[in-house]
């Protein structure tokens, strides 16, 4: 009961993810950079009104205090603030000039990206299935780049910013709740002067329904982490690999039925490239825990 239990929130996590580059299409009026800025602000404000409702503001209050006795640990916090925030605003914009194919791209080459920042930062061994999947991964993303004569930039931004998100985030160890209230707090003072001194629109100075997705963006930003956390604590990483792929998978779909962007057969083959990766980098870890579990 208690994997089934994750298993649903590990899905409505990355249906959720998935789901929304629906939700910044709705904000087509609004910039990038100011998007990014609100959805800092709200997301700040929705977490201290659910840490407040559920009576966690002391447990937040003592791993902050926790945090703030080393100083390893407070760069750590104000790095992955950037990172998280680089990656929201580099999948916003991506997003939002009709490049839904590059932000699911980003998000399919992420798990293996974190493959190679394990063996070269962490010291991982490497083995013979992350390596073909590596391999096969940077073949696909080779092929797309000869196909469109650009470089995939959005993309390997997209899964750069949120691999060193996730490496700065192994140094602390911080509830959820905690992780993306501090994440938030610490970028609010330079979003709050942009959007109240350097915004040609000023703060909140947009219709009331564009006003309203405004704030909701601090809800859909936080929803999905938070399930996530439940997730990761109930499920093996096993696990938590297959759904991975669920968040791109749709972004993709979408991207080429709902958004009509174009998808030919080269760029099929270049993706064909990035899923084989994908799958052998899948098996590679079934087999490996099945050979532990068989050890033990």
């Amino acid at each position: 009961m208690k994997k089934d239990s994750g298993l649903i929130y590990g899905f409505s996590a990355y249906i959720f993810w998935g789901f929304l580059p629906l939700y910044w299409k709705l904000l087509g009026n609004v910039g990038p950079i100011e998007i990014l800025f609100y959805r800092i602000i709200w997301s700040l404000i929705f977490m201290f009104i659910y840490l407040t409702s559920l009576q966690k503001l002391p447990v937040f209050i003592q791993e902050v205090k926790e945090l703030l006795k080393s100083r390893r640990k407070i760069f750590a916090i104000i790095a992955a603030a950037i990172f998280i925030s680089l990656n929201w605003g580099i999948y916003i914009y991506t997003v939002s000039i009709g490049q839904v194919q590059q932000a699911s791209l980003g998000y399919y080459i992420n798990p293996l990206l974190n493959v190679l920042a394990g063996t070269i930062y962490l010291k991982e061994p490497l083995s013979k299935q992350a390596k073909s999947a590596s391999l096969s991964a940077f073949t696909g993303v080779v092929l797309l780049t000869v196909q469109t004569g650009v470089f995939p930039f959005h993309s390997l931004f997209i899964a750069a910013s949120f691999c060193l998100y996730g490496l700065t985030k192994k140094q602390l160890q911080l509830s959820a709740a905690t992780s993306i209230t501090l994440e938030t707090l610490i970028i609010a003072p330079l979003a709050l002067g942009y959007l109240f001194f350097v915004s040609p629109t000023g703060f909140m100075q947009y219709s009331f329904n564009t006003n309203l997705l405004l704030i909701g963006a601090g809800i859909v930003t936080a929803i999905p982490l938070l399930l996530f956390a439940i997730a990761v604590k109930k499920l093996s990483y096993i696990t938590i690999g297959f759904l991975q792929y669920v968040n791109p998978t749709i972004m993709l779909i979408m991207a080429i039925f709902l958004f009509h962007e174009p998808y030919a057969l080269p760029q099929f083959i270049a993706f064909a490239f990035i899923w084989l990766g994908i799958l052998i980098f899948i098996i590679g870890n079934i087999v490996d825990a099945r050979k532990k579990s068989f050890k033990q």
